[in-house]
């Protein structure tokens, strides 16, 4: 782990006896429950990350000419020039 060898992890616990004392067993369950909410959350992305590519989205249909109701065509006016200027 991380390269360590014994005398580290000595010295690396007998410092984190110092600064923590008797709640060092508060201090490490919270450690790991956080470490294990990261994991959980990195894995969650993945995942996610991994289905993206597999559902495709759902095509949208495309409805003939004959298939739209009257109320979906469009229509525009139909141009009526003006009249002309009498002088």
């Amino acid at each position: 782990m991380f390269n360590l060898g014994p005398a580290e992890m000595v010295a690396f616990g007998i410092i984190a006896i110092l600064l923590f004392g008797s709640k060092l067993p508060e201090v490490a369950r919270k450690l790991g429950g956080s470490y294990r909410d990261f994991r959980k959350s990195i894995g969650d992305f993945q995942r996610e990350f991994q289905n993206w590519d597999r559902d495709p989205p759902p095509k949208p249909v495309q409805r003939t000419y004959e298939e739209q109701t009257p109320s979906s065509i469009t229509s525009t006016p139909k141009f009526t020039p003006p009249p002309p200027d009498e002088e």
